[in-house]
């Protein structure tokens, strides 16, 4: 456990690590390319080294001993391995590489953490089935642990469901090129998230494949391709920067997250545009973007593009004027918590009154008390409550190493702002 101590220096600035989406994605497509790539600025963090380790499982030479990662693309041609595939809590892993495990030899089988098996997945499955694979839930639920076997994919037109997970499009799309005949998919539901569809597309772009779309409804990727080989950089992590941002708001700093502009693809850089709703000062320059805090207000957005960012939305909402309602997010129900039910069980305990329903979220700005913070094991809840304890005295985060899945150093660079956690 962890005690956050209020205070902060007036101005600040701080970096975050890179993209945890982007790195996912990067590490795929460069394993499935016809050469040798470099990722410079890759987020290494517990997640995305599952994926990398998994990738190494399925046959990609990756070199990881220096600054930046090497991969040797397989062209698609993955090999054989008969252990079960660990991917833990990482629902982005899961996801994405039930899709990849598609194209191998032999069969596959991907688990994972007790919270993964409560995890559905049965869409993906079955756009995967449409497409002639044998994918399957080892316990019949729809949820991990799985059971792929790979081969050839002949491909062909598909409905997919998208209503939970912008990742079941991700999946199937990062693997079209290497179907037989191209994939067309028709989403019959959502998408959710959808700036996540926008950072598959855009790496599938970098690395020489285009996507024919229709919005976000129609999707048409052809068939006997591959990815080419090449250099890439992954930007900073918009998520990550949303803490710092955040704690500007509730403080009243000013806080610059370094290398992020205002051209990035990446849907959590909204956030910048409800905290402006709220009150802050939003300062956009070459070198970062900076939030500068001020007298709080609430008000209501539809968060459903912006899932990772509604705990720490709604912690700086428990110090705006009024009641804040986010909308449409009930697929956070479905994440590495029960990210609803947990923001309003750790806001009650510090003195806020919240709530929720199936798919919104209310909260009521007002006075706090410090308390002890349970964090579900979910790195969000983790480093969301943290910004209230630079307000508030006696707030103690339970299990703080928990923010090693996408941020390792995240106290570290909470500290930066100028007072020390203990």
């Amino acid at each position: 456990m962890i005690e956050i101590f209020p205070g902060i220096n007036n101005r600040c600035e701080v970096s975050v690590p890179g993209s945890k989406s982007y790195t996912h994605r990067l590490l795929i497509a460069s394993a499935l390319s016809d050469g040798i790539c470099t990722i410079k600025n890759c987020l290494r963090s517990e997640d995305t080294l599952l994926t990398l380790e998994a990738l190494r499982k399925m046959g990609a030479d990756i070199d990881d001993s220096a600054g930046e990662i090497t991969v040797c693309g397989t062209k698609g041609d993955l090999k054989a391995y008969n252990e079960p595939v660990f991917l833990g809590n990482s629902g982005t892993s899961m996801r994405l590489l039930t899709g990849v495990a598609a194209l191998g030899s032999g069969c596959y089988t991907l688990t994972g953490a007790s919270r993964m098996s409560e995890r559905p997945i049965g869409d993906l499955l079955d756009g995967l089935k449409s497409l002639g694979v044998d994918a399957r839930s080892l316990n019949n639920n729809g949820c991990p642990p799985l059971v792929i076997k790979g081969g050839k994919i002949m491909g062909g037109r598909i409905g997919l469901k998208c209503g939970l997970s912008s990742q079941f499009l991700s999946s199937i799309l990062l693997i079209a090129p290497y179907t037989e005949k191209g994939v067309e998919i028709k989403v019959v539901e959502g998408p959710v998230s959808k700036p996540y569809i926008d950072m598959t597309i855009d790496i599938m772009a970098k690395s020489g494949v285009s996507v024919k779309r229709d919005g976000y409804l129609r999707f048409s990727v052809k068939g006997g391709g591959c990815y080419r080989a090449g250099n890439h950089y992954v930007e900073p992590d918009c998520s990550q920067a949303g803490y710092f941002w955040a704690a500007a708001a509730v403080t009243g700093a000013e806080i610059k997250v370094r290398g992020i502009t205002k051209d990035s693809r990446q849907g959590d850089l909204n956030l910048t545009g409800l905290l402006e709703k709220m009150g802050c000062k939003i300062i956009s320059e070459k070198d970062g973007i900076s939030v500068r805090g001020g007298s709080l207000v609430a008000i209501e957005a539809d968060m459903a593009d912006m899932p990772d960012m509604v705990p720490t939305l709604a912690v700086v909402a428990s110090f705006a004027k009024g009641t804040t309602v986010i909308k449409n997010v009930g697929h956070l129900k479905e994440k590495e918590s029960d990210r609803l039910l947990a923001v309003v069980n750790e806001l009650s305990k510090t003195g806020i009154e919240a709530g929720c329903t199936e798919t919104d979220l209310f909260i009521k700005g007002g006075a706090h008390r410090g308390a002890e913070i349970d964090t579900y094991n979910d790195h969000r809840i983790a480093m969301s409550f943290a910004i209230a304890g630079l307000k508030v005295p006696g707030v103690f985060i339970k299990n703080e190493k928990c923010v090693e899945k996408s941020f390792p150093d995240f106290w570290k660079v909470l500290e930066a702002l100028g007072r020390q956690t203990g």
